[in-house]
């Protein structure tokens, strides 16, 4: 990667807005994400996450607004973004009946990458899966699966990688090896963008955190800028530094029965779960 493009961001949104109908699901979008680093967008269930993940990976057009992945539009050069990402979704791509060997070198084939089997065996010990290769894909644990769903998207070594709510199921271990997979990508070089709905999993792993709000981007900054956000808290005198949870209620700033009664773009038409 060459100087300019070092400085360039891996990720731009600027004035992304979507709408379903009547539904107005994004409304006004902007952030920048430097190349190598893990940005977390935080929201709640509804907030528009999975719909600004689609726009990025070109699988939905906005309805204005502008979007670049890897220097690329995602309008006008989807081609070549498709070619810069992968994206894991929500639920698994992996086959069951194959075994985790099986599923990455299908993969490295659909990709037409030359030596599938050496490709697929690189993966497999990247991510701690070589002892459970030949093991078909139904016996893996939670945590096992999502690693070997992401190691699936990252045949060919895409340089920038969408994570939509990445351990949404898991249980504790299997969220931490998780975790432990998205950390060693952006510490080989990787651009991650995660959404997520968990505090703790944006406080733990990402360099910068957007919370996204009815559509909106309403802060981003580091943890520690966003905890600048609220005073400190003191108990006996002893300082107590707001969570991000803090800072998170703070700014959304409406109760769980006030968001019952608001659309959200879950219901919109096009709207996976």
């Amino acid at each position: 990667m060459g100087t300019d493009q070092a400085l360039q961001p891996a990720i731009r949104v600027q004035g992304i807005e979507k709408s379903f109908k009547d539904l107005h699901v994004l409304r006004g979008v902007d952030f920048d994400v430097r190349p190598g680093s893990i940005f977390a967008l935080l929201g709640s269930n509804g907030a528009g996450k999975t719909t600004l993940i689609k726009i990025l990976s070109t699988l939905l057009k906005p309805y204005s607004g502008r979007a670049s992945v890897n220097g690329f539009d995602v309008v006008t050069r989807a081609g070549d973004v498709r070619a810069a990402i992968s994206l894991t979704g929500q639920f698994t791509a992996v086959d069951d009946v194959l075994t985790g060997r099986e599923n990455l070198v299908l993969v490295a084939r659909l990709r037409h990458l030359p030596n599938p089997a050496e490709v697929a065996g690189s993966l497999l010990a990247r991510f701690g899966l070589a002892e459970a290769a030949n093991r078909r894909a139904a016996t893996y644990s939670g945590g096992m699966r999502r690693r070997l769903d992401i190691a699936m998207s990252l045949a060919g070594d895409p340089p920038v990688v969408f994570l939509d709510e990445p351990t949404t199921g898991l249980d504790p271990q299997g969220r931490l090896e998780v975790w432990r997979t998205i950390r060693q990508l952006a510490g080989q070089g990787t651009t991650v963008l995660l959404t997520t709905q968990y505090l703790d999993e944006a406080e733990q792993l990402a360099d910068r955190i957007a919370i996204l709000h009815r559509g909106t981007i309403i802060q981003n900054g580091t943890l520690a800028e966003l905890k600048r956000l609220l005073p400190a808290a003191t108990v006996e005198y002893v300082e107590k530094q707001p969570s991000l949870e803090d800072v998170f209620l703070a700014l959304v700033g409406d109760p769980p029965g006030d968001r019952q009664d608001q659309p959200t773009a879950d219901s919109a038409p096009g709207k996976d779960h």
